[in-house]
């Protein structure tokens, strides 16, 4: 057995496939949203008895592992390299030398935080950087688990390091660990600095974020923070600090608490308060939106929101709403500068301030309305203006008409008038929708014809209950079906069920895969197909609709044959073949009794 085809025997689909996206049960499958085009009404179905998964709607199918190589835009050996330790199955023939390029971006991510974390407790100086992370609340279990390290005041601590490991200089550069100077010289990148590891969802680390030394918080030429550049592996706008670890308690408790600093995250995690994600001080993507709304739809914001204004100018909001997020805002007691500190200080007012967050929309609504005379004719103009201009941000038009609704009531405006102020939408021309623009334009399917529908049910049919292959390929022949591709594949159906006598999904794939005319891509869809759509199905009934079916694609047949027949017996006539045309009028009457007799069946 290969890596591949043992990492595959050994996970269960439907649980990877959750740590992407929400599945819900419907019938012997489970149905989605597809992530791989827009869509409102789920046509992505997983078959968990079959280990695959199709989109009836943009039409790609797969296994886990294209699953995940398209979610994660990975090579096949990455995606391999991925998941092995998640099926714990060791990848054989494998040396850092032979590893992709990627893969050693991420060995080299490694050996660093193993070398950090040892300056931790080893470096002298590292051991005051441990102490002053004790006296900041962390416990040991949690400077231990979130693997928090020390990177020593050295130009060139980690580089030697690694050096030494057996990794080039063009490495240690390409994971973003090291920089260079206007002259041209390599030094470490992270200096004298409290290292905290980045992991991607899946839990790869990808990169750093390092905080100074308390001892120089007071030179402002230094950043309290510095994050990792952009690497390969690491693009912070597609990454949520924590997330890995967040991930199985924001689907159990059903949504996400977003703070803005590393520290924040963490000390939320240590009161208990798992199903929180960093966004590192930067406003909210939509690839982040995106990660978390494979968990919950629900987010909750806890950032320093007094400002009405500053809120509706968050680009991370304005996103949300677009993705029809539900968003709330927390709003901590202004004696607490951050989420950290009211931990520290008491973590009940966290708690309570967590219970008391409000829809975004209605945070907004109350913020503008603070010191303001709803009498006045000029504050209800500029409160309705600021509220119609967040309310055209959403998309959902449920929750549209509610607040149209609600600001013409509290403001005591005529609704017509409020509906007629708001915004025309205007077309988003963001460069960062390019690529999803073009997964609609790709996954736009032509519609099947009656025969090409009847012929997918048949085989789909047939892969549900095989037992009637023999049945079938005695009253249908595969030229009996239009497409090509589906008279190729019933041939080989045939050709493996008389050969073996029995039908096995795994063994059937691999028989397909061994032709030359990738046949094998219509497995997954015909599969799910018949699983989908009759499931429920017992003996008599698939054979009641597979005769019926069977009789349908005759007739269609028979008629396309006759219609050739009829442009034939033209061409005879208009080139005065009459013993041609003989021979033609009979195949024609042979063809309509054969139709006839399929008729009165």
């Amino acid at each position: 057995m290969s890596s591949a085809e043992e990492i595959k025997s050994k996970l269960d689909i439907i649980e990877v496939i959750k740590d992407y996206i929400q599945v819900k049960a419907y019938g012997a499958n489970f149905k989605a949203l597809c992530p791989f085009h827009r869509e409102k009404t789920p046509s992505f179905v997983i078959s968990p008895d079959k280990q695959i998964w199709h989109c009836f709607g943009c039409g790609k199918s797969g296994d886990v592992l294209s699953f995940v190589q398209e979610m994660e835009g990975l090579s096949f050996p990455d995606t391999l390299r991925l998941l092995a330790p998640r099926a714990g199955v060791v990848l054989q023939n494998y040396s850092p030398q032979q590893a992709s390029r990627r893969g050693r971006i991420l060995d080299c991510l490694l050996k660093a935080n193993i070398k950090y974390q040892e300056n931790l407790t080893q470096d002298p100086v590292g051991q005051k950087m441990k102490e002053y992370l004790l006296k900041r609340s962390l416990s040991e279990k949690t400077i231990k688990d979130w693997q928090v390290g020390y990177s020593p005041d050295s130009w060139t601590s980690i580089m030697d390091y690694l050096k030494n490991k057996g990794f080039s200089v063009g490495e240690i550069s390409a994971s973003g660990l090291s920089g260079k100077s206007e002259r041209g010289t390599d030094y470490d990148r992270f200096r004298d600095r409290i290292t905290f590891p980045i992991y991607d969802v899946n839990g790869a680390l990808i990169a750093y974020t390092a905080r100074i030394n308390p001892q120089k918080a007071d030179d402002k030429s230094l950043a309290k923070y510095i994050n990792s550049p952009k690497t390969e592996v690491y693009d912070k706008s597609r990454v949520l600090f924590g997330l890995d670890k967040a991930k199985l308690a924001i689907k159990d408790r059903g949504y996400t608490i977003i703070v803005e600093g590393q520290m924040d995250a963490i000390a939320c995690h240590q009161h208990d308060f798992s199903n929180t994600v960093a966004s590192s001080g930067t406003a909210l993507t939509e690839a982040q939106l995106l990660l978390l709304k494979r968990f919950s739809n629900n987010i909750a914001l806890c950032f320093d929101g007094d400002s009405a204004g500053q809120l509706a100018a968050d680009r991370g909001i304005i996103e949300a709403l677009r993705l029809e997020m539900n968003v709330k805002i927390v709003v901590l007691s202004k004696e607490y500068k951050d989420p950290d500190e009211c931990l520290r200080e008491n973590p009940e007012d966290f708690k309570k301030a967590l219970s008391k967050s409000l829809p975004v929309l209605e945070y907004y609504f109350i913020k503008l309305k603070e010191g303001r005379d709803l009498s006045n004719l000029n504050d209800k103009k500029d409160i309705a203006k600021l509220m119609l201009e967040m309310i055209n941000r959403m998309d959902n038009r449920i929750e549209q008409d509610y607040w149209l609704k609600r600001l013409a009531e509290d403001l005591e405006i005529s609704e017509q008038i409020i509906r007629e102020a708001l915004p025309k939408k205007q077309k988003d021309s963001r460069t960062y929708q390019t690529k999803e623009a073009q997964n609609q334009i790709n996954s736009i399917n032509i519609p099947l014809s009656r025969e090409e529908k009847l012929s997918e049910i048949f085989l789909a049919l047939l892969l549900k209950s095989p037992e009637y292959i023999i049945y079938a390929s005695s009253h249908l022949e595969p030229h009996d079906l239009r497409s090509k591709t589906k008279q190729l594949f019933y041939k080989e159906l045939i050709i493996y069920y008389n050969k073996h006598a029995s039908f096995e999904f795994d063994s059937f794939t691999n028989h397909l895969k061994e032709q030359t005319d990738n046949i094998v891509n219509i497995l997954p869809r015909l599969t799910i197909l018949g699983e989908k759509d009759y499931y429920n199905y017992d003996s008599n009934q698939t054979k009641l609709e597979l005769t019926k079916i069977i009789i349908e694609l005759k007739k269609l047949s028979l008629k396309n044959e006759i219609k050739k027949i009829q442009i034939e017996i033209a061409h005879a006539e208009s080139a005065k073949e009459d013993e041609k045309l003989i021979i033609l009028m009979t195949e024609i009457k042979n063809l309509n009794d054969e139709l006839n007799s399929l008729q009165l069946s």
